[in-house]
């Protein structure tokens, strides 16, 4: 046990964004299995249970290890570098830019990269529904976990740290973009569907 934890400590000295990319896109993943396993497997019907969908495991692996853990390591080198220290005005700034500057800018690359991998004919429509909700969800999780990451994670583990919030915030996502659209979004996105083919065949 003392090898392992040695092993696994020269691994985040030594190799910190490969480490911490590679645990936080596996937590990203077993979230989403987790999660379809739950659904389709555990409390379906079994009538009515699904194989586990591989394709949407795929496309979380991608989302989680080549785009979130990136972005999160260097987002959380350059906050730590930029403001240092564990005061409560260091905390509040950490927390008002992590939540209104990079969340949004998560939840778009989210929705929007989903639906890019989905093959989707409006790549934001998920986008315009579902942001706001998705948004105050992430408020309430994510202010209070993040108060605890500022004020107690060492900065080395906390990608990692976010990983394991992130096991159960990324069951909420899934839980989330697995809502229906509304009735109108559905409607505007035939529309958009139906005018893209018209402008298509005219060209033709």
């Amino acid at each position: 046990m003392a090898r392992l934890v040695s092993g696994v400590r020269t691994l985040f000295r030594r190799y910190p964004f490969v480490t911490n990319s590679a645990i936080y896109g596996s937590l990203y993943v077993g979230a989403e299995y987790s999660q379809q396993f739950v659904s389709k497997r555990w409390l379906a019907p079994e009538a009515e249970r699904e194989d586990i969908d591989y394709a949407t495991i795929g496309r979380y692996a991608v989302m989680g290890t080549a785009v979130y853990a990136p972005t999160l390591y260097f987002w959380y080198k350059w906050l730590d570098r930029t403001f240092p220290g564990t005061t409560k005005v260091v905390i509040v700034k950490k927390l008002v830019l992590d939540q209104f500057v990079l969340t949004p800018y998560l939840l778009t690359v989210f929705y929007a990269g989903m639906s890019m991998m989905e093959g989707s004919e409006d790549t934001f429509l998920e986008l315009r529904e579902k942001f706001v909700p998705t948004f105050v969800r992430s408020c309430i999780f994510w202010l209070p976990a993040q108060a605890l990451n500022f004020s107690l994670v060492a900065p080395r583990f906390r990608v990692i740290y976010m990983g394991v919030c992130g096991l159960i915030w990324v069951n909420i996502l899934c839980w989330t973009k697995r809502q229906s659209l509304s009735v109108d979004a559905k409607v505007n996105a035939i529309e958009t569907t139906k005018t893209v083919s018209s402008i298509r065949n005219s060209e033709t």
